[in-house]
């Protein structure tokens, strides 16, 4: 039941045993998941993977490390990529202000050129945010983003900011670090999240959780955020594995 909703199967840290990887997925009960495609290399691998497995779907976007290397031919070519049947979301997109390599204000047009397309096909987005939280907040309320909503992705924020993310049709989607010792805010998050907006997801190969933090995350241990919530929450993991996969669903119209 499963439905890890963020993971980067398309990248060459699976290049060696992704078949192996995907095995042990579908052992830890994960029966769907997201690939996220965000520049040239990987975009066209989360749609082959996609196409090759019957539960796997795709979301294509330009990250907003690489904003400075996005033209109005990647725009084009996302737009054409969106007519995909696989394809169901439109992201990994937003601003990255720990990375140096594309300024600000390219960044920033990047975002909106993303979300404008995304209103013109009617597909819900996913934002990346990385120390830029007013910044998103004030772009996804200026581009009208509430019309096709989306997923606050690896949610690591204040939880002074989620009833404005809710507010605006975002669903609030928590990874590995909800089960790090010391991380307070994902675990706030995590409790007060409504059940019917609440997501999860690995990132994998990044943020793998507790107990194996700092190796290569895969999509098994998508299994251990969930256990992690139903913790948090004091409900069963059943619950929280069938709301979020039901929450998928909906999101992503399956």
């Amino acid at each position: 039941m499963l439905f890890d909703t963020h993971v980067h199967l398309n990248v060459e840290q699976f290049d060696q045993d992704r078949e192996e990887v995907i095995q042990r997925a579908k052992e830890a009960g994960v029966s769907n998941m997201v690939i996220v495609g965000f520049d040239h290399e990987t975009i066209p691998k989360a749609i082959e993977l996609a196409e090759t497995y019957e539960h796997f779907y795709a979301a294509v976007g330009w990250h907003p490390v690489d904003a400075i290397d996005f033209t109005d031919k990647e725009l084009q070519w996302l737009e054409e990529l969106v007519e995909h049947p696989k394809v169901v979301a439109l992201g990994e997109m937003g601003l990255d202000y720990h990375w140096d390599k594309s300024p600000h204000d390219v960044q920033k047009e990047v975002f909106r050129k993303q979300i404008r397309l995304a209103r013109k096909v009617n597909m819900p987005i996913i934002i990346h945010n990385r120390e830029a939280t007013e910044d998103i907040i004030t772009i996804l309320q200026q581009e009208k983003a509430n019309e096709v909503g989306g997923i606050m992705h690896c949610y690591n924020d204040d939880p002074t900011y989620v009833p404005t993310c809710l507010d605006m049709n975002f669903y609030i989607s928590l990874g590995g670090p909800v089960t790090f010792k010391n991380a307070k805010l994902p675990k706030e998050v995590a409790k007060m999240v409504p059940i019917d907006r609440l997501l999860i997801e690995t990132d994998c190969p990044f943020l793998a959780p507790h107990p194996n933090r700092g190796k290569r995350n895969e999509p098994a241990y998508v299994a251990l955020v969930a256990q992690q919530i139903a913790t948090l929450r004091g409900i069963s993991v059943e619950e929280v594995e069938q709301a979020t996969k039901k929450n998928a669903d909906r999101l992503f119209r399956l």
